[in-house]
């Protein structure tokens, strides 16, 4: 999808001689119109006044009249979107209004869309944040997984989109659209990936990709390690995971240099287990079809990169990815066996459906070389954080608590939100084992506070941040899909952090 911005006052972009398959314009709760919506009702003969008195439109937050070809108006259409109070939105209200528009949009044969939002407001909100979002909304609405089917769902109609405001258009909402478009592009990255089969998407499938990825733009490079690499590194912990399965593990990294290269890298680090079954631990059946979502932290890796790459920020970020498939076999690793990791601490393996530490611990020890400004692992880690949070926020767990209030910031203005989880002393005592340094798993209390805790171990050299997204990274239920988060939060901390 193409985004721009523009302005009313060009000549072709006033309400009645914007050329568009759609124009829509806000309406308020009371009667109450936005001055561009107040142009159309001029232009139209009043038509939005006589919607009112019929009480055909009540101007309710996320309502949407669709007019055809109205009088006074070059657009083929026009929707008048409800946003409640005039005073201003609210969050939440906002993002509904949006989802009702492109859900409204899409059911029509609109190839071009322009929205005028200057007059759309949210309190403590800049004009730029509410671009940001409607972009955001508009991409999502459009994206839909076709990969494996054989009969092709026909795509939207909708191909482009643009922003009209009244007056100039700032360089604050220049790059406020240039950076939703390219977070639009990670986040359906992210989805693309998350979404395939685990018997397409495996560790060299995704190395492939990285690969592909980095032909396209000058700014990156990739390196893959294989499994003998890994093993002549110490990555023992690690390749206990992969040992039961017939597709190698992979560690890819990928370097997007956009900065100076004195200026310390932002590490990434993505969680890619292609395909979880539990290993000898083995998981119940239902559901398990699910766990081609596991590598979702690694998709959003995958993501953040993409939109580098898009984007072009002067910045430098170095996305890691610990990718392996979890199979049970005769050569799996069991219960209660004990492996060495890269730090050289030793782990018992009291469950191998813990085996998303295994394989960032050896990856947040390896990117010690980088000597990063900061690091981010971001993982499908622990039901226990589904039960703590469920799908709403992502649980951030941080050895700096700036770093973590940043992260915080970055979710709450991109929409994707986490929330500050305990990171104590107290919690890393159930890791003690009687055989190793460390067990992988804590018992049944605070079971994503231990998996952290866990990861603590091998962090101590830099600011480090983890994010479990186990209850935000995909949906089920007839909605069942990678989201492609926290690809935004991610997004918005990089360039938020850069300035």
């Amino acid at each position: 999808m193409k985004f721009t911005i523009a302005s009313s006052s060009s000549a072709n972009l006033t309400v009645t001689t914007a050329k568009s398959s759609c124009v829509v314009l806000p309406i308020f709760e009371k009667g109450k119109l936005a001055n561009s919506t107040s142009e159309f009702d001029k232009a139209s003969g009043g038509l939005v006044q006589k919607l009112i008195k019929s009480g055909d439109i009540k101007g309710k937050n996320a309502e949407c009249t669709l007019l055809h070809h109205p009088a006074g108006m070059k657009a083929e259409r026009v929707i008048l979107l409800g946003l409640g109070d005039q005073k201003g939105s609210s969050i939440s209200n906002l993002r509904k209004a949006l989802q009702a528009l492109f859900a409204c949009i899409n059911k029509t044969a609109s190839k071009s869309v322009h929205l005028y939002f200057s007059e759309i407001t949210v309190e403590g909100k800049e004009p730029e944040w509410v671009a940001e979002q409607a972009i955001l909304a508009a991409a999502g609405s459009t994206y839909s997984y076709q990969e494996t089917k054989s009969k092709k769902t026909p795509a939207p109609s909708f191909k482009q989109f643009t922003l009209v405001c009244d007056g100039k258009v700032s360089a604050a909402i220049k790059a406020s659209v240039a950076q939703a478009a390219a977070t639009a592009e990670g986040v359906a990255a992210a989805k693309e990936l998350g979404n395939l089969p685990g018997n397409i998407c495996t560790p060299s499938y995704i190395a492939k990709q990285a690969k592909a990825l980095a032909r396209k733009s000058s700014s990156l490079s990739v390196n893959v390690l294989s499994e003998k690499q890994m093993a002549d590194l110490g990555m023992g912990s690690l390749l206990s995971v992969s040992a039961g399965s017939k597709e190698p593990a992979q560690l890819i990294v990928m370097n997007y240099q956009g900065g100076a290269k004195s200026k310390a890298p932002t590490v990434l680090v993505g969680k890619g287990i292609t395909f979880d079954t539990g290993g000898i631990s083995l998981k119940p059946g239902a559901g398990m079809d699910e766990m081609k979502f596991d590598m979702c932290g690694a998709a959003s890796v995958m993501g953040v990169i993409t939109a580098l790459t898009e984007l072009k920020p002067k910045i430098n970020v170095i996305g890691v990815i610990a990718a392996a498939e979890n199979m049970p076999s005769g050569k799996a690793t069991k219960p209660g066996d004990i492996v060495t990791s890269m730090a050289g601490k030793t782990i018992e393996i009291l469950n191998t459906d813990a085996e998303g530490r295994l394989v960032l611990c050896d990856a947040l020890t390896y990117v010690e070389r980088f000597k990063p400004a900061a690091v981010i692992d971001i993982a499908t880690l622990t039901g226990a954080c589904v039960v703590a949070l469920g799908a709403h926020a992502s649980g951030l767990y941080s050895n700096r608590d700036e770093l973590a209030a940043k992260l915080l910031s970055a979710g709450e203005s991109a929409g994707d939100r986490a929330w500050h989880m305990p990171l104590w002393d107290e919690y890393k005592e159930q890791l003690s084992s009687n055989f190793a340094d460390l067990a992988n798993i804590g018992g049944p209390g605070g079971g994503s506070v231990t998996a952290a805790c866990f990861l603590s171990h091998f962090t101590e050299s830099y600011p480090w941040a983890h994010l479990d997204i186990a209850g935000t990274a995909w949906l089920s239920g007839n909605a069942k899909g990678a989201t492609g988060r926290p690809v935004p939060l991610l997004m918005n901390y990089l360039i938020n952090n850069a300035k």
